[in-house]
């Protein structure tokens, strides 16, 4: 199971499988690249729970702090389960899951490095805390402020913490990240961004 959710992040920046998350209430695809981490017990009624919040689709993402400014594009599954790459120079976001500004987690991928050199999110590592992140969408925008910046080896990744259940409008940001093996030019660890909504 771990080996599959470390596809995920490994492919969103050297071009191997992605695997993506859950949603909210009705339940998105998970990728077969990922085990769904087990979901806690509700705190209030299922009754209860605040409606889901529609927005439209994501169309761009805006990182100023270092320069990002790149054009959304939806991934979905593979065949073989694993989630879809976007190409070099592109952004993806998952869209069988949360779009960002609705509720539970959004996921946003891009690569490191591609063969034209550093890709989009070649500085998404030096994020720190507070800093600011907006995405387009068809309906507005929405901002997230950084609550955290996470590398960790692929055997480690965090996928309660990345996937977790939620009512609050989150957003992960997720690439490869540590010093890439000289031969195979592979990444020995993940880059996760963590944020939640602003406005």
């Amino acid at each position: 199971m771990k080996h599959l959710l470390r596809t995920i992040v490994l492919a969103a920046a050297c071009g191997i499988a992605l695997t993506g998350c859950g949603s909210e209430t009705p339940a998105a695809p998970v990728p077969a690249a990922v085990a769904s981490p087990a979901a806690p017990a509700p705190a209030v009624a299922p009754s209860a729970r605040p409606a889901p919040r529609q927005v439209g689709r994501p169309t761009r993402v805006l990182i100023g702090k270092i320069k990002v400014d790149e054009a959304l594009h939806g991934v979905g599954l593979k065949q073989d389960g694993a989630m879809q790459t976007p190409d070099f120079g592109d952004a993806g976001w998952y869209d069988l899951g949360p779009r960002p500004g609705a509720r539970g987690p959004a996921v946003i991928v891009a690569h490191v490095h591609g063969p034209a050199g550093d890709d989009v999110f070649a500085d998404l590592h030096r994020l720190v805390p507070g800093d600011r992140v907006t995405v387009r969408r068809t309906d507005g925008a929405s901002v997230f402020v950084v609550d955290s910046v996470e590398q960790s080896k692929k055997e480690a990744l965090p996928a309660q913490r990345i996937w977790k259940r939620s009512d609050q409008a989150l957003l992960r940001l997720i690439t490869c990240g540590g010093k890439p093996d000289p031969v195979t030019r592979m990444y020995p660890e993940n880059t996760v961004v963590y944020a939640h909504l602003a406005s």
